[in-house]
């Protein structure tokens, strides 16, 4: 995880390659998804929903960040299909990508009154950072395509995310 966070490039060429690294990739994305489940819930605690409306809150708000992680990862491959084929499996890319997701285990600090915000973005910069090196490493392309086709992903599954998290939010209001 240390590597992740500290954007080691080598760490994200070669992550691919450790036979355990899919289990501790999905594990990381998983761990990440429960944490943003866990800050939505404690934000849907403020409108006093049923038990039911909290435990469906937090189930979708889990299962959006790790849609979002297919969805970014296939995003990514798959445009990096039509500008430059051939390219890896898709499965290839799910490790580099999944460790990416790593500054988004602490998304739980982000209901944090008044830091909540900057916190967000801090942590949404940084996985983007890391999915840029990922995505570098993982296709073996330049720096500036790499970028390109991670902030458009990355683009895509925020405002999806964030329609998902809205959408909870004002059916529990509701």
């Amino acid at each position: 995880m240390l590597d992740a966070l500290t954007l080691n490039q080598d760490f994200y060429e070669h992550s691919h390659r450790y036979p355990a690294a899919k289990g501790y990739a999905l594990g990381i994305v998983a761990l990440a998804a429960v944490s943003h489940g866990l800050g939505s819930g404690l934000i849907l605690l403020l409108y006093q929903p049923s038990l039911l409306q909290l435990g469906l809150g937090v189930l979708i708000n889990i299962a959006s960040v790790i849609a979002g992680y297919y969805l970014w990862t296939y995003a990514i491959w798959k445009l990096d299909t039509y500008m430059a084929p051939p390219v890896p499996p898709y499965r290839e890319l799910l490790i580099p990508v999944g460790f990416a997701y790593t500054p988004q285990v602490l998304n739980l600090l982000t209901v944090i009154p008044l830091f909540g915000r900057p916190i967000t973005l801090a942590l949404a910069g940084w996985t983007l950072l890391g999915a840029i090196a990922a995505v570098r490493a993982g296709l073996n392309i330049g720096l500036a395509k790499a970028a390109l086709l991670a902030g458009v992903g990355f683009t895509l599954v925020q405002v999806a995310i964030g329609l998902v998290q809205t959408g909870v939010q004002n059916w529990v209001a509701a």
